[in-house]
């Protein structure tokens, strides 16, 4: 199954997310299909914490990929700031 999730990047206590699109039996921060957004837990108020490209988003949950429920969380809480 393809499904969407975070991997993990960054240094020890500043942690950075990548959100991508993976086959579910790889490993969080193996092999992925394709890089679609980022979320920086630890973003100053100036930078960007989080950006998902909702084009490739949609085309990946058309062709039948599952959002995990944190990036299910995070998607929601972008669309909402969008809308705004």
């Amino acid at each position: 199954m393809v499904v969407i999730r975070l991997a993990r990047s960054g240094a020890k206590k500043r942690p950075f997310y990548n959100m991508v699109v993976t086959d579910s039996r790889n490993r969080r921060d193996g092999r992925f299909v394709e890089r679609i957004g980022f979320y920086n837990p630890v973003a100053a108020a100036s930078e960007e914490g989080l950006r998902v490209a909702m084009d490739r988003l949609t085309y990946w949950q058309q062709n039948g990929a599952q959002l995990s429920p944190t990036a299910a969380r995070l998607v929601k809480q972008y669309a909402a700031k969008q809308a705004a």
